[in-house]
């Protein structure tokens, strides 16, 4: 009998040892760089992990760090590396490095982030995906912010020459590109710069989606604006996490973060975007006129524009992808 209790106990010890990690859980970091008021932060990153929390029934919960690591365009790295467990940010922040988002930040491509988002993903998974770009990490979701427009500080805007002359802040990357194409002077500086940009004069327009321009209280320093059906450019996102922190994971509670995020956590964000801008527009009514592209503007600009929209294919076609079907079904989806 007694040696009977003694190989329960051991059993049972044994038990509580191996489950002593799940019932512990697993906290995750995550890196932030922008305001915790920013929408991105606020209604992407926050409810993200949320649904992670949930989706696992506490066994995985998220912490947000309080203050940033090191600058916007370190964090794909600190995912890779392990510095932090999952990081959001721009690829463009990192030039050179990712060639297939080439595929969703080209012009005219659609007016809703959520519709652009969501087959961005669809497009990431069936196409661009084997380029490899991201094998170092987990990708929980790629998106794209709304359709980026043109500010401007008065002139005449009503020509298909609008832009040429102008010194218009860009992000730099492929808008830079656009800009320029248009007869434009590009001035490269980050978001957080753009107010000292325009109100010192150094550039005299600016390219943003509605939201930024709000957001950065930007208003007051511009008069006019021209709506390109489709947007002039878009931006590409993404929110990565480190293989090994995945890895840990079990299959169950990997299965369990698939569910909230991929399609539905770019979805989200997509929304979170449309939501931004529709709430930026509503803040210039009044105060910056917004007038739509002409048919004579989108003509000469849509040509102007080919050559570029040709070699950025070619460039994501270089990482091993076949970018013009890529291309072709995102255009086809969003017009969905």
């Amino acid at each position: 009998m007694r040696a009977q209790l003694g190989k329960y106990f051991l059993a049972a010890g044994t038990a509580l040892w191996l489950a002593a990690p799940a019932l512990a859980g697993t906290t995750l970091t995550v890196a932030n760089w922008l305001p915790p008021s920013h929408p991105l932060v606020s209604e992407v990153i926050v409810p993200m992990t949320q649904k992670i929390a949930e989706a696992t029934h506490g066994e995985v919960t998220a912490t947000i760090l309080p203050a940033p690591l090191g600058p916007p365009g370190a964090h794909f790295d600190f995912a890779v590396n392990g510095v932090a467990d999952i990081t959001f940010g721009v690829q463009g922040y990192n030039p050179g490095r990712f060639k297939t988002t080439n595929v969703v930040e080209l012009p005219f491509l659609g007016e809703s982030a959520e519709a652009i988002s969501v087959a961005y993903w669809h497009v990431w998974e069936k196409y661009l995906k084997q380029a490899g770009e991201y094998d170092r990490v987990k990708v929980l979701a790629v998106f794209s912010h709304g359709p980026g427009e043109v500010f401007l500080k008065g002139g005449d805007i009503s020509g298909p020459d609008a832009l040429r002359g102008r010194k218009i802040r860009v992000g730099g990357g492929i808008v830079h590109e656009i800009v320029g194409a248009l007869g434009a002077v590009p001035v490269e500086g980050p978001s957080s710069k753009a107010y000292e940009l325009l109100s010192q004069g150094v550039a005299d327009g600016i390219t943003f989606p509605y939201e930024s321009v709000a957001y950065f209280k930007l208003i007051p320093q511009l008069s006019e604006a021209i709506a390109v059906p489709g947007g002039l450019f878009n931006t590409s996102f993404y929110i990565v996490m480190n293989k090994a922190k995945w890895d840990s994971l079990t299959p169950e509670q990997q299965s369990q973060i698939d569910s909230v995020t991929g399609e539905a956590l770019a979805r989200m964000a997509g929304q979170m975007w449309d939501r931004a801008d529709a709430k930026g527009r509503a803040e210039m009514e009044g105060k910056i006129a917004i007038t739509p592209a002409s048919a004579a503007q989108m003509a000469a600009w849509k040509a102007a524009l080919q050559p570029l929209v040709d070699a950025k294919l070619a460039e994501a076609a270089s990482a091993g992808v076949d970018a013009q079907a890529a291309h072709a079904a995102l255009l086809s989806e969003i017009g969905q």
